[in-house]
């Protein structure tokens, strides 16, 4: 199964504010059976707008920096051809989602359905009740190295929530696609109550005599006591 660890940054929280808040970065990598392939996509967005010194401060990244950077409706059609129809792995997923369809909606293209994110806050707060569930928080509770996160960015934001999804999903190690039904055989699937039967010749015993005689030798001479003395 194909998924996709996505973030964004942008100028602000609300594109639909005036003037529109827009994306300034997108980063996301490629997982496929929950094991990271080593695909990337990573894009700086020119916002057609002023970046807030609040957002910069966030970001490191201003206005100089995005300049001669693509417009969104520039790069759109190359980031939904990366996406494809994988499930799009996104921490707070709402404000994301948001934010992508509101540029896909201004370039004229398809927005991207919302039962496609997987949100990993709401995963984190399900199986941490009452706990932070930010990445940072999340990265100190598995043991994530996150020290190079001085500043947002979205690539390394999602190559960092890539290790946390594996671990809110069973840790870093996947089970490789095997369910429990596909390592029984096709009549155990077909019969839940078959069992296997008992074999028509016992397999010949894979003990020598030789050994035999030196075990029995050798738990005489721990004594009656032993363990071994009431297995005799």
């Amino acid at each position: 199964m194909r998924e996709i660890v996505l973030d964004t940054e942008t100028t602000g929280l609300d594109p639909f504010e005036t003037p529109a808040h827009r994306i300034v970065e997108i980063g996301a990598v490629e997982l496929w059976n929950q094991v990271p392939t080593g695909n990337t996509y990573h894009q700086y967005i020119n916002p057609e707008r002023t970046m807030p010194p609040e957002a910069f401060a966030v970001h490191g990244i201003g206005d100089d920096f995005l300049a001669d950077k693509p417009r969104f409706a520039e790069i759109a059609r190359a980031f939904l051809e990366f996406v494809g129809d994988a499930k799009l792995v996104i921490h707070n997923a709402s404000f994301d989602m948001r934010f992508l369809n509101a540029e896909l909606q201004w370039a004229g293209l398809p927005l991207l359905a919302e039962t496609r994110a997987i949100d990993t806050l709401m995963i984190a707060r399900r199986r941490f009740p009452g706990s932070p569930a930010s990445l940072d928080a999340l990265c100190r509770r598995f043991g994530i190295d996150n020290s190079s996160r001085t500043l947002h960015g979205a690539l390394l934001d999602s190559e960092i929530l890539a290790d946390v999804y594996l671990e809110l999903t069973g840790g870093r190690q996947p089970d490789f696609a095997l369910g429990a039904t596909q390592g029984r055989s096709r009549s155990a699937q077909a019969e839940p109550d078959w069992r296997p039967r008992p074999r028509p010749q016992p397999l010949p015993p894979r003990i020598t005599d030789a050994e035999r005689a030196a075990h029995d030798a050798f738990v005489a001479e721990l004594g009656d006591a032993a363990v071994w003395s009431k297995y005799r």
